[in-house]
């Protein structure tokens, strides 16, 4: 069996309105030092040997995240 940790962010230059408000609101609460902060998606998918990481790929790139606005990282998680 295979895991594949799979992480969507939106690209850098793609405005993050969720992760500036959680910025503001721990600034709010009085935490100091913080510089940015960014909200993404955390996938987990667990696999027979069937699905290589060429597939998570496409998968990741053709459904679970746009390709426009969002990068992915995958993780190859060894069990």
């Amino acid at each position: 069996m295979s895991r594949y940790n799979i992480y969507v962010t939106l690209k850098q230059v793609v405005y993050d309105p969720a992760g500036k408000a959680a910025e503001n609101a721990i600034a709010d609460l009085g935490y100091k030092g913080l510089e940015s902060l960014r909200i993404g998606k955390f996938i987990e998918i667990k696999a027979d040997e069937q699905l290589g990481i060429s597939d998570v790929e496409e998968i990741c790139a053709r459904l679970l995240s746009n390709p426009v606005i969002e990068d992915f990282k995958i993780d190859i998680i060894a069990d």
